[in-house]
């Protein structure tokens, strides 16, 4: 598939999008949870879930701070808001971190997909509960999207993602030097096209979007180059929209594989993996200029929401509904 031409890939990605059939029922279209959210970040979990709400999953959590969590049902009736995170200054005395801890993985068997990183910051606890959620998903194998804070503990205690193929890091530039350091590789040597390669490589075949001017997709094996327009206006929070995009195209992919529709089945879980990275990416480039040709020099993050369900259409496109 390397080689293969965007409109190849496209036409693969919208073999795995489940059409939209009288017969599903509520959670089969994807049950999603994005896990961050502390006193100073409200924004990038809205905006992750919501993403991921627009490009159709079913069901849309945020799992966060209490604080947060208050904000966060103000933004949107249509998230489900768990308050089940604890920064270490908000411990109460009836609390530990295991029974923060233990809250927190008691939803994950109700889950299809996971997000964690998006407004997390660096508090150790929120880290720690995070480090023992990615331990429990990859026992259930539960695929999982680390980015921004969730990036920093790929960096710090690389062993946790190392040689989970469930599992779709996003670094920007600077993070993707910080991983890249961690795994002693330098970005200033060599093919700098291969460096996505190379890194996903030296963490096991975990599969890595590095965002830039371009993505590059890579688990190690096999690298796809992810170049349709985007805006040119880089305010922060973006990637959020990418990482909600992700998880909805991984819990497609886990309804395809589990065959909740007729289809041809003829598309290995490892491809589907890179498909859903690249649909994610190539949507979220689309959603991106979609929002800058409106908005131009004033775009903010929460202008691409508006555009997902659109991006979707230009570049996947829907299927024809059978009744």
């Amino acid at each position: 598939m390397a080689n293969a031409t965007r409109k190849e890939i496209i036409g693969k990605v919208y073999k795995m999008i489940p059409p939209m059939l009288e017969s599903f029922h509520k959670g089969q279209l994807g049950r999603v949870a994005v896990i961050g959210g502390s006193e100073d970040y409200t924004g990038a979990p809205y905006f992750s879930a919501m993403a991921s709400a627009k490009l159709g999953a079913d069901m849309s959590h945020v799992i966060c701070e209490p604080g947060a969590g208050a904000v966060i049902k103000t933004y949107s009736p249509n998230l489900m808001v768990h308050p089940y995170m604890r920064q270490s200054k908000h411990l109460a005395a009836s609390e530990t971190a295991e029974s923060v801890t233990s809250e927190v993985l008691s939803m994950l068997p109700r889950l299809h997909v996971i997000v964690i990183g998006p407004g997390l910051g660096r508090d150790k606890l929120m880290q720690d509960t995070c480090a023992k959620v990615i331990e429990e998903a990859r026992k259930q194998n539960i695929p999982f999207v680390l980015d921004a804070d969730g990036l920093y503990l790929a960096q710090t205690r690389p062993e946790l993602v190392d040689g989970y193929k469930e599992c779709i890091l996003t670094p920007n530039v600077v993070e993707f030097g910080r991983l890249a350091k961690t795994k002693n590789i330098k970005v200033d040597e060599g093919d700098p096209t291969e460096l996505c390669s190379k890194l996903a490589k030296a963490f096991g075949g975990v599969t890595i979007i590095q965002k830039g001017a371009k993505d590059y997709i890579s688990n190690g094996e096999h690298t796809l180059v992810s170049e349709g327009e985007g805006g040119l206006k880089r305010s922060g929070g973006q990637g959020d929209t990418l990482t909600g995009s992700l998880a909805t195209l991984l819990a497609y992919r886990k309804a395809y594989h589990d065959r909740i529709w007729e289809h041809e089945n003829d598309l290995e879980p490892s491809e589907t993996l890179a498909l859903a990275a690249y649909g994610g990416s190539a949507i979220t480039r689309e959603c991106s200029r979609l929002a800058f040709k409106e908005k131009g020099r004033s775009l903010q993050a929460g202008d691409l929401t508006e555009h997902v369900h659109e991006a979707f259409l230009n570049v996947v496109g829907e299927k024809e509904s059978k009744l």
